[in-house]
């Protein structure tokens, strides 16, 4: 706020909201019951941050808010309007969600990256930022290595950090994906599984290992575009897939090609 005072102000929920970009993806349902049962009975006690564009004004900050305000029925909330510049709203918007606990380690590990990609934070600066040693920032960003299908089990709760942590160390997606289906199958916990992977066994319905050559091309890969990657063999040929999460890391990624300039 550069030491401002930022008068707050009543709002029209109607001339509100949220942004494309929120790093957020799911609210959950009962949480946000929660809070607009709070905010009947006690209001919105932290104005919303916004900013004015052309067709109405954009959450910076507060989305849930605004969205349990909704679900309490209020027409108008109230509101700190800020003008501020696109990559500054996103930046603000990003540490925001960041510093809540509420965001599924694969957003979490998302926005980190894309602080690193859009804004060219350190791991350090977003460790400190968010109150965070530089190894949780750096463990985190290391997940979004994992296959695209475990990702997903994270996001929808099959998983958590803990179990998936431990696969990192394994040498294949085939072998990650593998075992992933396995720690959700048989229910196991986070000790169970570091114990397995140590002593390598979880090696259950898990396809033969790539030739060394590929996954050693596929590392070099992986570390080039700072992204998972995949090689495979088909035949005399093969096929190399690159992963990206949003339209900055794509647009990073065919920078570093040397198809965008």
């Amino acid at each position: 706020m550069d030491g401002d005072y930022e008068p707050v102000r009543e709002m029209n929920i109607d001339e509100i909201h949220p942004r494309a970009d929120q790093p957020r993806k799911r609210f959950e349902e009962e949480s946000l019951q929660e809070l607009a049962d709070s905010i009947k009975e006690h209001g919105i006690l932290q104005p919303v941050l916004v900013r004015p564009l052309k067709n109405g004004y954009e959450i910076i900050a507060g989305e849930r808010r605004w969205r349990a305000a909704q679900l309490a029925g209020l027409s108008f909330i109230p509101v700190v309007v800020r003008d501020i510049d696109d990559q500054k709203a996103a930046e603000i918007t990003l540490i925001e969600n960041i510093q809540r606990d509420d965001l599924t380690v694969v957003e979490e590990a998302r926005a980190y990256r894309r602080l690193a990609d859009q804004f060219g934070y350190t791991q350090e600066v977003i460790a400190e930022r968010i109150g965070k040693s530089r190894a949780y920032v750096a463990n985190t960003m290391r997940i979004l290595n994992l296959p695209e299908e475990i990702l997903q089990m994270l996001e929808e709760g099959q998983l958590n950090a803990g179990h998936v942590r431990p696969l990192l160390s394994l040498p294949s997606a085939e072998q990650q994906l593998a075992a992933a289906k396995e720690i959700a199958e048989n229910k196991m916990t986070v000790r169970q599984v570091e114990s397995k992977v140590k002593k390598k066994q979880i090696k259950l319905n898990i396809p033969p290992d790539k030739p060394v050559e590929l996954i050693e091309i596929q590392e070099k890969i992986q570390q080039h575009f700072a992204t998972r990657a995949a090689v495979t063999r088909q035949g005399k040929g093969g096929k190399i897939e690159i992963a990206f999460y949003s339209d900055e890391d794509l647009e990073r990624i065919l920078e570093l090609m040397g198809i965008l300039e």
